[in-house]
């Protein structure tokens, strides 16, 4: 299988395609995959340490409200479709993937008008512009949640879930929580606010760090990098209680999520399918700085069914956070959270994407 790959912008669009790609090479290691982003995109640095053949073409995304920068965007999008026809001249794919981020645009409606077979991929409830855009013209759209469902040609689209959560399924490890300091008799909260940390989750955190010095809970606490130094000055003023582990950043994460019992973060999709993959009960903070506000709709299908608190950025201090963790450690509650958690999870997200591509494929051949 010859195979082509297109999305950017955030780790939300890439990380999800990585995941795919390795289980496409798995079930075939003779496949060719080639990966096609922008050069200004965080896929070009992520793709490339990979070692995946990485394709640049210039294309930017289009501003919500009439603005002249979308005249350009027209002209960049139509100069994107024709390098993409001319990359998949050359490659011949049999299939091509689209994940999110505009880059995905040209990419994929090159594919549809050369007649290569097509599918996009949406992660979240509320899908954007491009997935929406292209959706007319793709043989398949997968999705995350079920939610997004009522904005797609109902014919097209497949529930196949995250392809991200299958992979944290299969590489987690026992050790992951010794390496960090967890206690394995303990009941463990992991906070994090993504990558660049999250200030109303830290600020939050902080405001009760006495009060967590007598919580029969341990902490990890992922700070951010940009956040670190300012947190542990703050730390350093008030004592580090003994059972908070602080971190700027881990990059063994599926290891972690598979050592803990909760966790307090964002919801972005990605996320989400890492936790409900694992039965990870959650206390989400969803970010209100996205577009269509699609982290708080990600985070109400899970508090929908039971398997996650929901506490939007204006109802969030430290004494509201201890409560919750409190609450879901109740005799009984953590296990039905858990279960709810368990029963919205996909997987084998991967695993169904490929069998979607090689139906795909021998359909067109």
């Amino acid at each position: 299988m010859k195979v082509i790959v297109s999305g950017g912008g955030t780790g939300g669009h890439i990380y999800p395609a990585l995941a795919l790609i390795k289980e496409i090479k798995k079930r075939e290691p003779d496949a060719e995959v080639l990966y096609i982003g922008t050069e200004s995109g965080l896929e070009s640095e992520i793709v490339r340490r990979e070692k995946i053949p990485f394709e640049a073409i210039e294309i930017t995304g289009f501003k919500r409200k009439l603005s002249v920068d979308n005249v350009k965007t027209v002209l960049r999008f139509l100069k994107g479709t024709y390098s993409s026809k001319k990359i998949m001249k050359k490659f011949k794919p049999d299939v091509v993937i689209g994940t999110g981020g505009y880059v995905c645009g040209p990419v994929v409606y090159a594919a549809a008008k050369l007649k290569i077979p097509t599918v996009i991929h949406e992660q979240n409830s509320v899908p954007g512009l491009t997935n929406k855009f292209l959706s007319r013209y793709v043989n398949k759209i997968a999705l995350s949640f079920a939610e997004s469902e009522e904005f797609f040609p109902k014919s097209k689209t497949v529930i196949i879930g995250n392809p991200r959560a299958q992979e944290v399924v299969e590489t987690t490890t026992k050790q992951g929580g010794l390496a960090i300091g967890l206690k394995p008799d303990k009941r463990s909260v992991l906070i994090v606010g993504g990558s660049r940390g999250a200030r109303p989750i830290n600020e939050a955190f902080l405001e009760v760090l006495e009060k967590v010095k007598e919580s029969p809970y341990q902490y990890v606490y992922v700070t951010g990098q940009i956040h670190y130094d300012k947190v542990m000055t703050e730390v350093e003023r008030n004592g580090n209680p003994d059972n908070v582990i602080i971190k700027p950043f881990i990059h063994n994460m599926p290891d972690v999520l598979a050592n803990v019992d909760l966790i307090v973060a964002r919801a972005g999709a990605t996320t989400l399918a890492e936790i409900t993959a694992l039965g990870l009960p959650s206390i989400l903070i969803p970010s209100p700085y996205v577009t269509n506000n699609h982290q708080e709709k990600n985070a109400r299908s899970l508090k929908d069914n039971g398997a996650a608190i929901v506490r939007i950025e204006t109802e969030m201090n430290g004494q509201q956070l201890l409560d919750d963790v409190h609450d879901i450690f109740t005799p009984g509650k953590w296990e039905e959270m858990h279960k709810a958690a368990k029963e919205l999870g996909k997987p084998e997200a991967a695993s169904d994407f490929y069998r979607l591509l090689v139906e795909l494929t021998q359909k067109a051949q």
